[in-house]
C-alpha cells in the first residue's frame, strides 16, 4: 500500500552538514530523512513521541540512498516523503530530495515495529489508519 499523501519538508544546508569540499556529507542524508519522516508523521496527526509513549518504536532496519548530484552549503532543499509500503509490523518510507525542482537524491528507510522489550509487534490500528489517509 502506498500512502496517498506526499509531504514536502524544507531543509537548508548548514555549514556543519558539509565536508571539506563544501558538499553535504553523505551520512547527513540519514538526518534529513529522519527530519522528514518525523514531520510526515506529525502532518498525519501522530507524533513519534506519542508512538513511543504508547510503548512502540520504529527502528530503521534498512537504509538506501542514491545520489545524483551534490548539495552544497546554503542550498535550500525540499525532501518529499511518502510511504511506499505499510504492513501490520513494518513501514517503508521513501524520500526524494530536490534542489530547484531537480531531484538530486532519492532514498528509503525500512522500519519494523517493536515494543519496549525489542520484540516485533503489530503497529497500533489507529496509527495504521492515520497513515492510510
Amino acid at each position: 500500500m502506498q500512502s496517498k499523501k506526499v509531504i514536502d519538508i524544507p531543509v537548508r544546508v548548514k555549514y556543519a552538514d558539509t565536508d571539506k569540499f563544501g558538499i553535504v556529507y553523505y551520512g547527513n542524508y540519514a538526518i534529513f530523512f529522519e527530519k522528514a519522516r518525523t514531520e510526515y508523521l506529525r502532518e498525519k496527526g501522530f507524533t513519534y513521541r506519542e508512538l513511543e509513549e504508547n510503548g512502540y518504536h520504529l527502528p530503521v532496519v534498512e537504509f538506501y540512498v542514491k545520489y545524483f548530484k551534490p548539495a552544497k552549503y546554503d542550498d535550500l532543499l525540499t525532501v518529499k516523503t511518502f510511504i511506499s509500503d505499510l504492513k501490520s509490523r513494518a513501514i517503508v518510507f521513501n524520500y526524494e530530495v530536490f534542489r530547484d525542482r531537480e531531484k538530486i537524491v532519492e532514498g528509503k528507510t525500512y522500519h519494523i515495529c517493536i515494543n519496549g522489550k525489542n520484540k516485533p509487534v503489530a503497529l497500533p490500528i489507529s496509527f495504521i489508519n492515520l497513515l492510510k489517509t
